[in-house]
């Protein structure tokens, strides 16, 4: 019983101690420094040997300018605890905050002797350094402790001192010295480093690591470099240079091809379908794995579809690969993938609704399925049949509520309720979404809830959002000429509505598709025109650009389009590929 008694006394005692160092954080945080420093001084005073709480009492006195009553508090703990000895940088940076810098010296000195006697206290005096910003000292101090002691590994806490120095070529020097040493720090040493980097080949710490990476490729050949420049390369969105490095590792390790499927899949995603497809015909030059060989037939079919190649001929590939692999579950991604190319670029929405009915009658796990039903609802929307493509959406949805696929399901339930004009029940939907897992998803249900909740505020009967709701439908449907009609009647009817710049934007894109690109220009040059701090000021102007370049052979206006963004939109998410097409028609050597 007093065991009991005595257990139940100690936990009581603890939780007390912890309510009381949680206030006295609280107090700190809040600033609200002479609290803080009274329950902190009574927990150091019961508890010297923790360092936390003399190391916060100290900052308490220093931030109330209590420079003596600092000193004698770190004076005490040294003769009550001489093996402390990171209390002598403390004492030093006392008299600095005094503006007694010359007196501060013989501390710090003192403390890196220290080291030489004691090379385990090495981390607590670096780290007490490079907490008082006593950068230069800090390096010394670690730098010492790892000569001392091999086993030591402060690089790490040696990197981030140069990057707060803005001393980026030793930072991403010594990052490049551990993986040297062992490349299991390769992909910390990523996360790291990229932090320093942007997608601008030109940016100087882009270029200075691709230096140091050439160099050390060239003195001294390792993976570890090719998959750095590999890496940077991908920053850059410089997909054929990627593919490249992962070529030259595969051929000295011929194990793993994963590296260069991710290029090519990044380089896809990134519409570099030329860098893409080498990639994938790369992949199957070079394995006889079935899924690794489907995996890169699927994006070369993608390619295939994205590309405008003909459809008998993209119709050819699908059955070579049926006749060569069969349709079994292997095959499903293909199998849906065919349903889709019947449905939206064969327009034969009953066939593929019947090949999709077909694939859930396979033995399909529950996210298969979920995946082949999303797919079947997205051509039922197509041909208008919304209440059976929202039943199969919402039998995804509630199966697989915490998944991607039952996210996606519930974001596709928004938007067909936004087609058939049920905005708020669109909206319910879209606002549980906005905290998605996906940032894709979230990104999605984030605009579409903007674009309602814009344009409804001005219009209570929403008959101009309806209007652009349907004709978002039809340009889904690939009805483009309806939809084109439908938006003119917005942008006759409602000129002064909030969403006009939603419809000329939409149109313009339209227009494009209907190779009518004198009207696309038209409409971007209102776009313009309309209210330069748009939202959709930066797209129009970069579609404009594209367009002078792509179509209307006009480079002279290219250049002007591409030098707006640079200058007068930096924050744009067009910025990079701007700058790059305008330095390259300009005759600029970008490499």
């Amino acid at each position: 019983m007093r065991l009991i008694i005595l257990i139940i006394i100690c936990c009581f005692s603890l939780q007390i101690v912890a309510q009381e160092q949680q206030l006295a954080y609280q107090y700190f945080r809040n600033g609200e420094y002479e609290k803080a420093a009274s329950i902190y001084k009574k927990l150091q005073e019961k508890n010297p040997y923790n360092t936390s709480y003399t190391n916060y009492l100290i900052d308490c006195y220093q931030l109330l300018e209590e420079f003596e009553t600092a000193e004698k508090l770190m004076y005490s703990q040294l003769n009550k605890l001489p093996n402390q000895e990171y209390l002598y940088v403390d004492l030093g940076y006392n008299l600095e905050l005094q503006y007694k810098n010359e007196l501060a010296i013989p501390f710090y000195e003192k403390a890196l002797n220290a080291i030489d006697e004691k090379p385990t206290i090495g981390y607590s005096v670096g780290r007490t350094f490079q907490g008082n910003h006593l950068l230069d000292y800090a390096l010394v101090a670690y730098k010492k402790t790892m000569q001392l002691n091999p086993s030591a590994n402060y690089n790490f806490q040696i990197a981030a001192i140069y990057g707060e120095k803005a001393d980026i070529p030793n930072m991403f020097n010594t990052y490049l010295d551990m993986i040297e040493r062992d490349e299991a720090y390769l992909p910390r040493a990523k996360n790291y480093m990229g932090s320093f980097l942007s997608d601008d080949p030109e940016n100087e710490h882009n270029v200075s690591l691709k230096k140091l990476l050439l160099k050390r490729s060239q003195n001294n050949p390792k993976n570890s470099w090719n998959q750095l420049l590999s890496w940077l390369f991908l920053q850059q969105k410089e997909y054929l240079k990627a593919f490249i490095q992962e070529k030259a590792v595969y051929k000295r390790v011929s194990e793993d091809l994963n590296p260069i499927i991710e290029v090519g899949r990044i380089a896809y995603e990134n519409k570099d379908f030329e860098v893409s497809k080498s990639c994938f015909n790369y992949v199957l030059e070079n394995t006889n794995d079935v899924e690794v060989e489907l995996t890169a037939k699927l994006y070369l079919l993608q390619i295939s579809m994205d590309s405008d190649t003909e459809l008998t001929e993209i119709e050819a590939q699908f059955q070579e690969i049926f006749v060569q692999y069969g349709t079994s579950i292997a095959t499903l991604n293909i199998q849906v993938t065919h349903a889709e190319f019947v449905a939206f670029k064969k327009n034969e929405p009953k066939k593929a609704i019947s090949e999709l009915k077909k694939i859930l009658k396979l033995p399909l796990n529950e996210f298969q399925n979920g995946y082949v039903k999303t797919k079947l609802a997205d051509i039922l929307v197509f041909t208008n049949q919304f209440s059976t493509a929202l039943i199969y959406y919402t039998q995804v949805q509630n199966s697989l509520k915490n998944h991607e696929i039952g996210q996606t399901a519930r974001f596709k339930i928004a938007q067909t309720s936004y087609f058939k004009g049920d905005f708020e029940w669109a909206q319910s939907q879209l606002k549980v979404l906005k905290n998605s897992t996906s940032q894709l998803i979230s990104n999605d249900a984030l605009g579409l809830n903007l674009l309602i909740t814009d344009n409804v505020v001005k219009d209570s009967l929403r008959v101009a959002l309806q209007k652009y709701a349907t004709a978002e439908l039809l340009a889904y449907q690939h009805k483009n000429k309806q939809a084109i009609d439908t938006l003119q009647v917005v942008l006759d009817n409602y000129k002064e509505h909030s969403i006009v710049d939603e419809a000329l934007f939409l149109q313009a894109t339209l227009f494009e598709k209907t190779a009518n690109f004198t009207k696309a220009e038209t409409n971007y040059l209102a776009i313009i025109e309309l209210n330069k701090d748009d939202i959709l000021v930066d797209n129009a102007i970069y579609n404009l650009a594209e367009l002078y370049v792509n179509k209307l052979n006009d480079t002279e206006k290219a250049i002007i389009y591409y030098q707006l963004i640079i200058f007068e939109y930096p924050s744009s998410i067009f910025l990079v590929d701007a700058r790059k097409k305008f330095r390259n028609l300009r005759g600029d050597n970008i490499n």
